[in-house]
């Protein structure tokens, strides 16, 4: 039973984020959520009483995946390979779990911006803008560390690059990228 209260959340989350990017936060409403579900408003309550508890929840998610890929990261060795394994990783999470949350964060800026899951979504970024950068590094290196993360980020968002690429080439290019910026010298 457990199993199904964990899928029927994460469909919530995943259709109210759709629903979110599209129309914008302000403008759904948890009754528009359930319709797209095909479910009762009781049944959405029994999971989510506001939009603010199911935002919070999608942004608490993500920031629990930011951290296990964090401190994943920083168990590594600082080698080449490992840190185009870190960038891969960044690029599937993102192409898995992330996007729809970074589309409905572009979109709904001021949604998350004055409260606490903004600042758990900030503070998740920053750590992981820095998953690459030594700190015995110059600052052009650990600026390049930084930029590499960014590249997969912009690389697997779509909306933030206007490319002809399909998304396939547009993260394996964004990837390409990365990994020259974090090259052994």
């Amino acid at each position: 039973m457990a199993g199904r209260r964990t899928d029927t959340r994460e469909r919530i989350q995943q259709v109210a984020l759709e629903l979110f990017a599209e129309r914008g936060y302000d403008k759904t409403s948890l009754q528009e959520v359930a319709e797209r579900l095909k479910i009762t408003r009781p049944a959405l309550y029994y999971h989510f009483r506001t939009k603010e508890d199911i935002l919070a929840s999608v942004v608490e998610r993500l920031g629990e995946s930011i951290d296990e890929l964090v401190a994943w990261a920083g168990q590594q060795s600082k080698t080449a390979e490992s840190r185009l394994e870190i960038l891969r990783r960044i690029s599937g999470l993102l192409e898995d779990q992330w996007r729809p949350l970074f589309k409905f964060a572009q979109v709904n800026q001021g949604a998350i911006q004055d409260n606490a899951a903004g600042e758990r979504l900030r503070n998740g970024l920053l750590g992981m803008l820095s998953v690459l950068a030594v700190p015995e590094a110059s600052a052009v290196k650990q600026f390049e560390a930084r930029l590499a993360v960014l590249a997969v980020i912009f690389g697997n968002v779509p909306f933030l690059l206007d490319m002809d690429l399909d998304e396939s080439e547009r993260a394996n290019v964004a990837l390409e990228v990365a990994g020259k910026l974090v090259k052994d010298d």
